[in-house]
């Protein structure tokens, strides 16, 4: 696919407690499985986070916040800057649950707009949606401006907008944007890829 992913690592965790995105899940990390699912798709996977070192391993490309302590509207810039395609995935390294088949829609619906964003129950989805690199300049305008809110570049810029009607062929949307805060979050998580695994689907 001609587009990258990119994995924003987190910051302080402050409801888990510790850096969630280390936690286990399964066999693996958090992240590890967030960056596993997404090497499926894309040739070339950014992870954004100001501990790289934490991360050697997952062998993808790293790189920091320009604008530091900005949250993950700095992370979008960061990564939407190094990377060599037009079209990026971004999403959290919270999501375990991520629909490769709603990847791929969702990056083909992006093309001709500035990105394409989930909205479910008139919610956006900013961290699992699909921005092109025409999106940094009003990206870091907002960073500028001390705008931090994920969205608060939107309305400079043309989004496809893809409302749960059409993303419901692609699986439960609960499961799908489940993303990890808590503890009782984590034992969730944990459950369901147990019941996947003993079910003997793919997880």
């Amino acid at each position: 696919m001609e587009a990258a992913g990119i994995v924003l690592a987190g910051g302080r965790s402050t409801r888990m407690g510790t850096n969630k995105a280390l936690l286990s899940l399964g066999q693996e990390t958090m992240i590890g499985r967030v960056v596993g699912l997404l090497k499926l798709l894309f040739p070339e996977i950014i992870l954004v986070t100001n501990e790289p070192e934490l991360y050697q391993d997952l062998q993808v490309k790293l790189v920091q916040d320009i604008f530091p302590a900005q949250g993950p509207l700095s992370g979008i810039h960061a990564g939407l800057l190094v990377s060599p395609y037009w079209y990026n995935f971004v999403v959290a390294c919270d999501m375990p649950f991520l629909n490769l088949e709603l990847i791929t829609f969702m990056v083909k619906e992006a093309q001709g707009f500035d990105g394409a964003v989930p909205r479910l129950r008139g919610s956006y989805q900013p961290l699992h949606a699909v921005y092109s690199r025409s999106c940094l300049l009003p990206i870091e305008s907002c960073l500028k401006r001390k705008l931090t809110q994920v969205i608060a570049f939107y309305p400079a810029v043309r989004l496809r907008l893809l409302e749960a009607e059409v993303l419901r062929r692609f699986g439960d949307l609960d499961t799908i944007f489940f993303n990890i805060n808590t503890p009782a979050d984590l034992d969730i998580a944990r459950r369901k890829i147990k019941n996947q695994r003993e079910g003997g689907a793919k997880v």
